[in-house]
């Protein structure tokens, strides 16, 4: 029986610093095989940071990895069963936009040989970074005007509502923390990153009436009547628009302002 490898290949995409795997089996009539391995990396062959490949069995058990000077490996084979195994592809922290690794795995016996390939992709990452309380606007612009954006940083948000913290997002995780160190008001990256799905509530914007209801006492912080106090007499959700009364006017108007014009000091009990 011609040995054979087998399961799925695809593409798959990677943060720096993060890991991503293939389940695969080997099957073969011999009760051992060798794997050898080739890699190749790009765009940039010659400038390409370093990947990390490795090879364990079904016991997490590592088999080979490709910071040894070997480029193969002898596997034994279960009986009549396959041998289950696992290739492992951890992105550099230095990964550019663009760059990939190719694995190109072949198993081999005396009765024959078959192989597949995997590759992988750097793809930016997302990376959540402190800030002083109250500052997270002035770090994003510092930021932002001490680089060019769509170089080493791709986006910064500052969500409105979120005190202390600044998500930043780039390929280069090790350029993030340098463009960052001498920004007063910054303080670290958190450990790990986030992805799209965590920072998706923020990418919609809130609506500006959203937590205020009908008998909370607001304070008016801009226009003519700002520093007045007020009553909310009636909510307009299409237009973010709420009808209030003041409370100190000697005639009680009902005036209307934009639901980001108020500041709720007391709630309605």
């Amino acid at each position: 029986m011609s040995p054979s490898i087998s399961g799925e290949n695809g593409l798959k995409k990677v943060s720096a610093g993060g890991k991503v795997t293939w389940p695969f089996k080997v099957s073969s009539g011999t009760p051992s095989v060798k794997l050898s391995f080739s890699i190749t990396t790009g765009p940039d062959a010659d400038n390409s940071p370093e990947w990390q490949v490795i090879l364990y069995d079904s016991t997490n058990s590592e088999l080979w990895g490709n910071y040894s000077s070997r480029t193969e490996v002898a596997v034994d084979i279960p009986g009549t069963n396959a041998k289950e195994l696992v290739l492992e592809v951890e992105g550099p922290s230095g990964a550019r936009y663009g760059d990939f690794v190719k694995v190109d795995v072949t198993v081999s016996s005396d009765e024959g040989s078959d192989e597949m390939s995997f590759e992988a992709r750097a793809k930016q990452s997302i990376m959540v970074l402190k800030t002083q309380i109250d500052q997270e606007k002035s770090v994003a612009h510092t930021l932002a005007t001490k680089n060019n954006v769509g170089e080493d940083i791709y986006a910064i948000l500052s969500p409105a509502g979120l005190r202390g913290y600044v998500f930043v997002e780039g390929m280069n995780t090790d350029r993030l923390r340098e463009k960052t160190k001498d920004i007063k008001k910054a303080r670290s990256f958190i450990d790990g990153e986030t992805d799209i799905e965590e920072i998706s509530p923020y990418l919609t914007p809130m609506s500006a009436v959203v937590g205020i209801v009908e008998g909370d006492i607001v304070e008016l912080v801009n226009g003519p009547f700002k520093g007045e106090k007020a009553r909310v007499q009636q909510i307009d959700q299409g237009k973010e628009e709420i009808t209030v009364e003041l409370i100190e006017a000697m005639v009680p108007i009902p005036v209307t302002v934009k639901g980001d014009s108020v500041r709720v000091i007391e709630k309605e009990k």
